[in-house]
């Protein structure tokens, strides 16, 4: 068993190759992830950014890492510029490069900066803190699988929350990694202008149908969700289509385990 003590990250250990890398003292709760293969490691997002997340990677793994990520916003690309590898959909990658569409940098630092609950870093200052932008090393496809080394990874296009969102599926252990397409406790947002409800909603049933699923980890709060919300959510992409509520302005869906925002 891996412990690490840090003053802004928590390290879980999901087993011996697989960590889960969380920021609870931020209202976001954000979780990015370490997959560790035979020849690479692959790091599933990178944070707020508030802190360096490499300086954990750095007591996990020697392995080179190459960054996969689920969709660009601020909240899971924030220390995408202390690695050498960044993998994106393509449908994202100009987010990526030329700033995040959507939302302003107003709103960015203010989402940033509130409502955290322990000391931040003394080098992390909200009126100037920016958004990683950078050219991504690899644009990705949906079907495309990545070896890290006796470990496959497939990825799964899953847009709405952004154009290029991705999902992410470890073939070796059945954990199923979905970002912000599908988590608990507060409503999975496809309310800004630049989302789309209905690509959010086909998202969700493309990852239901998926064989072979374990465990489900999203990108915020409760860290593991069983597969068996994959009936819950199908009733819930039957019911949002069937009275036409996958639209902007329809407010908050709430089911028995999850909800949505549009």
């Amino acid at each position: 068993m891996t412990y690490i003590v840090d003053p802004w990250f928590t390290v879980q250990e999901l087993d011996s190759k697989t960590f889960a890398i969380s920021e609870y003292g931020h209202w976001e709760k954000v979780h990015s992830f370490l997959l560790l293969g035979e020849n690479q490691a692959a790091l599933i997002d990178t944070g707020l950014g508030i802190d360096t997340i490499k300086r954990i990677t750095d007591q996990l793994t020697d392995l080179p890492i190459i960054v996969l990520t689920t969709h660009v916003h601020a909240d899971h690309i924030g220390s995408h510029g202390d690695f050498d590898t960044i993998y994106v959909h393509n449908d994202d990658a100009d987010w990526l490069i030329n700033g995040i569409k959507g939302l302003s940098l107003k709103q960015i630092r203010k989402d940033m900066s509130r409502d955290i609950t322990i000391p931040v870093p003394e080098l992390f200052d909200p009126f100037t803190y920016k958004p990683y932008q950078g050219n991504p090393d690899k644009l990705l496809s949906d079907g495309d699988t990545i070896d890290i080394g006796n470990r496959i990874l497939g990825i799964f296009h899953t847009p709405g929350h952004s154009p290029g969102h991705i999902s992410i599926l470890d073939y070796k252990t059945g954990y199923l990694f979905t970002g912000d397409l599908l988590y608990a406790e507060t409503p999975i947002y496809a309310f800004y202008p630049s989302t789309d409800p209905v690509d959010l909603v086909n998202s969700l049933k493309k990852i239901a149908k998926i064989k072979g699923v374990s465990k489900i980890y999203g990108g915020h709060n409760q860290l593991g969700l069983e597969p068996k919300i994959f009936d819950e959510v199908l009733e819930a992409v039957q019911y949002l289509k069937e009275n036409k509520l996958a639209k902007h302005g329809t407010g908050v869906h709430t089911f028995k385990s999850f909800s949505v925002q549009f």
